[in-house]
């Protein structure tokens, strides 16, 4: 039997339409995916949208609507977009599924509640509506959340709340034995230093007259279940946890990977480990934790006006230009720098002068001196690095691996520059066929390599290969600056 791998994004807050950041989390955990895929694993990958909580319920009313038609425009929007980049997810999960993901939350609401992590107490607190949590005043800066640049709404209450602090000690064990795995290392001592503070218990409910849009505490519907055990859940939820069709469970849990960016990592990294600790469920094996998508230097922002629009961009350029800048000028561990002139200069030096100029060559002559298509080898002129690639790809380091990709296409260039195929076939048509037959064969290895990157462009590669035909268009035509 093949080795199993689940991954997993962080499903998106679905109270307004996606923007880039949604969109290179999404490929970054695609392109994971689809080399797994590639390298014999039975591959799972789950996307979808976070629909409930005090956000949709706000947007809802802004707009008019009600709070399950605007998640449904919204989630449509999401994967209106994931398959327009080619994202091969195998779930969209959705939090107002009452089939599919509340049976989940309420199982595991159940079994936090049975182990005796789950009581009730009032509450005065201060609570970010941005971020959907409760804020201590450390973690504000100058009154206001720096995620939001908001102060946060005092709030008194009566909730449940969870014995996340119970969990601490035991989660820091395991993050710095490596059983959980936090990648890259900086993330990894930012939640180690978060934990040896010691956690707090989390608010886990909030009152049904103030949130009335999410699932019911189970025995007590005056409390609706609170961002944690409603959106955390849904990575058990698509497998069929808390159903009677638990097959995948059994099969996929625990994840292999969670990928989520780096306001994500307090939530998967400490709460998420213990609600899993407290069920007596198996913890995750590994969290990628990315940068943010920022452009001209600062956060995307509507009043700024440098919000990015991953539509406008794949409808503009395609959606092969924009999952490249993504793999290759962003790198997994930081935050990566997006405008428009960055992206056109990335796209003209690297996809229409690199990749494409050499594909064209490359078959032009195949098409001008080949009688018939190349029988493909394993090997040839390049030096692809197998090793280092699958160590980039192993590492989660997709930069890496594209910039090695990369660095071959160049190589390539160069033999072209330095044989001249073209004027040895004039001169000397056995020897020049047989050179032009290995560059054939390079093309199409640096074509298999492309694939988890590039798949639509990958496939038509190694089609005009077996065709032995130049493409009738440039793959990429220069764009004007």
């Amino acid at each position: 039997m093949k080795k199993t791998f689940y991954l997993t994004t962080a499903i998106h807050y679905a109270n307004a339409a996606p923007h880039l950041g949604h969109a290179y989390q999404d490929v970054l955990t695609d392109i994971i995916a689809r080399y797994k895929r590639a390298s014999g694993f039975d591959t799972w990958f789950l996307t979808g949208t976070d629909e409930h909580g005090s956000k949709i319920l706000r947007k809802a009313k802004e707009e008019g609507l009600g709070p399950q038609v605007l998640v449904d425009k919204n989630a449509g929007l999401f994967r209106d977009l994931f398959d327009k980049l080619s994202v091969s997810y195998d779930v969209f999960i959705r939090t107002s599924d009452k089939n599919k993901h509340w049976p989940g939350a309420i199982a595991l609401w159940k079994a936090l509640d049975a182990k005796g992590d789950i009581y009730k107490k009032k509450y005065h607190g201060l609570y970010c509506v941005g971020c959907e949590e409760f804020k201590t005043g450390k973690d504000l800066v100058d009154g206001k959340c720096p995620e939001h640049d908001k102060a946060p709404e005092i709030v008194e209450e009566e909730n449940y709340f969870f014995r996340t602090s119970k969990y601490g000690s035991e989660i820091l064990r395991r993050i710095e034995s490596g059983e959980l795995k936090v990648t890259p290392e900086t993330r990894k001592n930012e939640i180690t230093s978060f934990l040896g503070e010691g956690l707090r218990d989390v608010s886990f409910s909030r009152p049904e007259k103030d949130i009335p849009w999410g699932i019911p505490v189970p025995g007590d519907p005056t409390q609706m279940m609170y961002v944690w055990c409603d959106a955390l859940t849904n990575y058990i939820s698509a497998l069929g946890y808390g159903t009677n069709d638990d097959i995948l469970f059994k099969k996929y849990w625990p994840a292999s990977l969670h990928v989520m960016g780096k306001d994500n990592l307090r939530f998967h990294a400490a709460f998420w480990p213990a609600m899993l600790l407290s069920a007596g469920l198996p913890l995750p094996k590994e969290i990628l934790v990315h940068g943010y998508v920022i452009s001209g230097g600062k956060k995307m922002s509507k009043s700024i006006g440098n919000v990015v629009d991953p539509k406008e961009i794949v409808e503009k350029y395609g959606a092969e230009a924009l999952r490249y800048f993504m793999a290759r000028e962003i790198s997994p561990f930081e935050d990566g720098d997006f405008t428009e002139e960055k992206f056109i200069e990335a796209y003209n030096a690297n996809l229409a002068n690199g990749l494409g100029n050499l594909v064209s060559r490359v078959m032009k002559m195949a098409e001008t001196y080949l009688d018939e298509s190349v029988e493909i080898a394993q090997n040839g002129h390049l030096k692809l690095q197998p090793e280092a690639f699958e160590v980039a790809m192993e590492n989660l380091n997709l930069q890496l691996a594209a910039d090695i990709i990369w660095k071959n296409i160049s190589n390539l260039d160069e033999i072209i520059q330095k044989d001249e195929p073209f004027k040895v076939a004039k001169e000397d048509k056995e020897k020049g066929i047989t050179i032009i037959k290995g560059l054939v064969n390079d093309l199409f290895i640096i074509a298999k390599y492309l694939e988890p990157f590039l798949p639509d462009t990958a496939k038509t590669i190694q089609h005009l290969i077996q065709k032995n035909k130049m493409p009738e268009k440039p793959l990429f035509a220069r764009l004007a600056k």
